[in-house]
């Protein structure tokens, strides 16, 4: 890890995030952060004009003020506001991207409940920051008395402007991801929109497409975001799949950047398995570049031993689907993604999207005249446990000697037919035990010995 990655305080995996009015997830921090992205702006580009920063947020409670604050932080800076106001947080990246913008921000916390918030960035091309940027971000941000000897004129802040349409352009954009020569006639999907930012998009792009839409979680009122809905709880999706009699079932979170499948008899399906679908039918169509794909080491083995046993390559990167997207950039890839359910097609977008991933899964079933059941069981994948761990230091304890041990001695049982991975959350205050292996009893044992053992670690 270099210096500059290390010395990231505020952001984690998926950008700064946290319970709001609790640091860092204030007002005061979401302003230094749009002073600060404003600064970079103008010192690594050399702008003779004032930087563009589009602003989208999810249906939460706190959207509003901490999209005022990050405005009011990039104006005072020089910079010039587009609000976008409700949006998945793809859709302000393919803003960001078509419209030319410098920068997005999102303000959105994801599957997390309406009392986080948090602050994703993307650059003028759509692609969320590499850490070495993040980096510099948050020293500037503890900056404040530099940035305010670089503070432009009274007359030379900048505007804020109401970005008109951007749902109806977003979803202009996904449907024409969309084969031609197919449409949706004929077909029943259950979608739950999570009381989130695609509560409009999303059922619009699956309507004018021909399907039939039964739609969840449409009625957001700025506390029910993620409650007992979308990718969080596909049980919700199954139980009206299967009493709707529908084909399929799209559960998304709280800002559509991912989505979790059902099947037509209520079966819940993936990330991983939709990756296998997904990358045989691009190299059956001579789409897949490379013949590989990237997933995160989350992703299951069974995924890895499929992929290879059909001549496809895994590349495997940190958690986190900006890392996927750096991955497919670095090796020249094309498709990649992640177990929750962030898919990126980069053919279509610079990340991962629920409503986008959802399309192509389609495509992939009406042109094999296959069910969804039917494509996700050409897999088997191993049997996986995974217990969420509470610590006040993630990183310490997994990196300390103890639990350095504990791995090595796990993985020695296991052996070459199982895996362990420790790791602390990007988001939240826990340590994450994943094990997996061929024996279900053994696996679940090993893990819940594990998170025993992490929950009387002392660091």
């Amino acid at each position: 890890m270099s210096n500059e990655a290390s010395s990231r305080r505020l952001f984690g995996t998926d950008g700064i995030r946290g319970m709001v009015n609790l640091s860092p997830m204030t007002a005061q921090v979401a302003m230094a952060l749009g002073r600060a992205l404003t600064f970079l702006l103008q010192s690594e580009k050399k702008l003779r004009r004032r930087p563009k920063i589009l602003i989208g947020q999810d249906t939460r409670l706190s959207g509003d003020m901490l999209s005022s604050a990050v405005a009011a932080g990039i104006m005072s800076q020089g910079g010039d506001v587009f609000l976008a106001d409700v949006l998945p947080t793809p859709g302000l990246a393919n803003l960001a991207s078509s419209t030319r913008a410098d920068a997005g921000i999102v303000i959105s916390a994801s599957h997390n409940p309406f009392q986080d918030n948090g602050l994703k960035i993307f650059d003028g091309q759509g692609y969320k920051l590499s850490d070495e940027t993040e980096a510099r971000l948050e020293e500037l941000m503890n900056s404040a008395a530099f940035l305010d000897e670089n503070a432009p004129k009274s007359e030379n802040v900048g505007r804020a402007f109401r970005f008109r349409d951007a749902v109806g352009r977003y979803v202009v954009s996904l449907k024409s991801t969309f084969p031609k020569a197919m449409d949706l006639e004929g077909l029943k999907i259950v979608l739950d929109c999570a009381h989130g930012a695609a509560f409009k998009s999303a059922p619009a792009v699956f309507e004018e497409l021909g399907a039939e839409v039964v739609v969840l979680g449409d009625s957001p009122d700025g506390f029910n975001i993620n409650r007992e809905a979308g990718s969080l709880h596909p049980e919700v999706c199954a139980a009206k799949v299967v009493e709707s009699k529908a084909d399929l079932g799209v559960a998304l979170d709280g800002d559509a950047d991912r989505a979790i499948f059902i099947d037509h008899q209520g079966g819940v399906v993936d990330g991983d398995q939709i990756m296998y679908l997904c990358a045989i039918h691009l190299k059956k169509e001579g789409k897949l570049a490379k013949d590989a794909i990237a997933a995160t080491v989350m992703s299951n083995l069974g995924l890895e031993k499929a992929l290879q046993k059909a001549g496809i390559g895994l590349f495997r990167t940190k958690v986190g689907d900006r890392y996927v997207a750096e991955c497919l950039r670095r090796e020249g890839l094309n498709f990649g993604g992640e177990q929750s359910g962030h898919l990126i097609f980069l053919d279509h977008a610079t990340t991962g999207d629920g409503t986008l991933a959802a399309l192509q899964t389609l495509a992939v079933m009406k042109s094999s005249g296959k069910t969804l059941h039917e494509l996700s069981s050409l897999i088997a994948l191993f049997p996986q446990t995974l217990i969420n761990v509470p610590a006040s230091s993630p990183r310490r304890i997994c990196l300390s000697p103890q639990v350095e041990a504990l791995v090595k001695d796990v993985q020695l049982k296991l052996g070459e037919g199982g895996r362990i991975l420790l790791r602390p959350s990007g988001t939240e205050p826990v340590v994450r035990v994943m094990i997996e292996g061929e024996d279900p009893s053994l696996i679940r044992r090993l893990a819940q010995e594990c998170a025993d053992f992490l929950a009387q670690v002392k660091i």
